[in-house]
């Protein structure tokens, strides 16, 4: 059973989210929430396995809930799953850097929706190839100090090829054929980075290659 926490400021959008997702056999919405002080109190209260979360609301917004998530050593198990009105805005970048799973526009079809939650309940995260690729250009034409490439070292040949490969978003499968090895090996290259670069997830570690400089952004 996949256990939702759901956090926006609208409760018109939180009862539709609710409405669709309570007709799943699989997945249950534990708690709502109004804005992101309270999102956060309660996923330290139901411990969610996804806390969906809205990026613009008062008191906290979603970066700021998404970050107080992402550094509670309590909520290591928690997938936050970003939602926005306008697909990749200004503040999806910043989301993403704060520990968030992937993001979600609002007028998603149903389908995809819910195909979304259970694809961020796995740990994988929501970056589809165009997605990953507006986020290298976000990147780039908004550069930022790159932190100290902590880890980089520790890395072998073949997790830093996996690395890459995440960073250009393939998926475990696309990474094990690219690479001539099984999904299970490419996918514990993968888990072995996250681990040596401290990245909560698959859109962290997208991230991290880009701003340590193992992947270079080209326009």
């Amino acid at each position: 059973m996949i256990r939702l926490l759901l956090v926006d400021d609208q409760p018109l959008i939180r009862s539709g989210f609710r409405a669709l997702l309570e007709i799943e056999d699989d997945i249950e919405v534990v708690a709502e929430a109004a804005d992101g002080r309270e999102g956060v109190e309660l996923a330290r209260t139901h411990l969610p396995d996804i806390a969906l979360i809205d990026i613009q609301m008062p008191v906290v917004d979603g970066i700021e809930a998404t970050r107080r998530i992402a550094a509670d050593p309590a909520l290591s198990g928690v997938h936050v799953v970003i939602l926005t009105n306008y697909g990749l805005d200004e503040y999806v970048f910043d989301a993403l850097r704060a520990g968030a799973a992937g993001f979600l526009v609002k007028d998603i079809e149903p389908e995809d929706f819910l195909h979304a939650i259970r694809v961020a309940a796995r740990g994988d995260a929501l970056l589809a190839p165009s997605i990953t690729r507006r986020l290298i250009h976000r990147y780039v034409t908004q550069p930022r100090t790159p932190p100290p490439g902590a880890g980089l070292d520790e890395l072998t040949t073949r997790e830093r090829e996996a690395v890459v490969l995440v960073a250009q978003g393939l998926s475990n499968d696309e990474i094990a054929g690219r690479m001539v090895i099984s999904p299970h090996t490419a996918k514990t290259h993968v888990n072995r980075a996250m681990t040596k670069l401290h990245a909560r997830d698959r859109a962290q570690l997208v991230v991290l290659a880009y701003e340590s400089g193992l992947v270079v952004p080209r326009l």
